[in-house]
């Protein structure tokens, strides 16, 4: 359930993601690099696989942030409006606001 101040108190850690995005897409090249060379392309492959990964990951991280405060909100972003408990866990209400009973 809400209690409508997410945006006051949880913060997308989108910065730190995308750091690690990027150290770990620096590894996956150098890991792929190093097994091509070494001879052993399985392990490279396997290298490339997790590259590609990090690499969408890092796309979309960056695409998040530049989409601003709906996925980063800032300080001036005001709270959301708490549901007052009108959502359940199923979201079975009938028209009333009255829980249904959960069966056939």
């Amino acid at each position: 359930m809400r209690t409508g101040n997410e945006p006051l108190q949880a913060r997308s850690p989108l910065k730190m993601r995308c750091g690690l995005a990027l150290w770990g897409l620096l590894w996956t090249i150098a890991g792929t690099v190093a097994f091509v060379m070494a001879g052993r392309p399985e392990w490279a492959a396997a290298c490339a696989a997790v590259a590609a990964v990090a690499a969408v990951d890092l796309s979309l991280v960056i695409r998040h942030i530049r989409q601003g405060p709906h996925y980063q909100p800032g300080k001036d972003i005001p709270p959301y409006e708490p549901d007052h408990g009108r959502n359940d866990t199923f979201g079975r209400r009938d028209t009333a606001g009255r829980r249904r009973k959960a069966g056939p």
